[in-house]
């Protein structure tokens, strides 16, 4: 099961908290991160990737950033992480993820893999799909992850679903 680590600093008491966990995820082998800050200034921004790609070192785990394919470049990132409603870009060099929550936002989205939800119950994320929508989503023939309520407990329904791995924050920021 491929595992996919969204960041989120304020919910760890920071940048220097995050940096142990996401050092802590890579050693348990997860295979992607996306840095998600969106209230850090670009420097910030630049400065956390830059760290993250450090962290890696020789791993083969995927760093991606939130929306900004420039950062993600600059920083020597792998790859960007962009919303449903983002217009589709062509970014041969790097690794393109979106955020979907409908299959119609799948259809022709441009992106190397999605992240499908909320799967289930998530607070502050809306309706929840089920698995009958994610197994529907995975039908697309792109890599999709479960997002959304995903837990331990839980993952091996998505992966059951077809979903290439899951997604998510707290189970990843939780449990390291």
């Amino acid at each position: 099961m491929r595992r996919y680590y969204i960041t989120d600093s304020r919910s760890v008491g920071g940048l220097q908290s995050l940096l142990e966990i996401v050092r802590r995820q890579l050693s348990a082998g997860v295979e992607m991160i996306q840095i998600r800050e969106k209230h850090l200034t670009a420097r910030e921004l630049f400065e956390l990737t830059k760290a993250v790609v450090s962290a890696r070192g020789s791993l083969p785990a995927r760093i991606l950033v939130n929306t900004r394919a420039d950062i993600a470049i600059a920083a020597g990132a792998d790859g960007v992480h962009l919303p449903a409603n983002a217009p589709r870009q062509t970014l041969p060099d790097l690794l393109v993820g979106r955020s979907c929550h409908t299959l119609e936002e799948i259809t022709d989205c441009g992106a190397d893999f999605v992240t499908f939800g909320p799967v289930f119950e998530s607070p502050g994320k809306g309706t929840p799909v089920g698995l009958t929508q994610l197994r529907a989503a995975c039908s697309f023939g792109m890599p999709v992850y479960a997002l959304g309520g995903i837990s331990w407990e839980n993952a091996g329904e998505c992966i059951d679903a077809g979903a290439a791995g899951i997604a998510g924050i707290r189970m990843f920021q939780e449990q390291a």
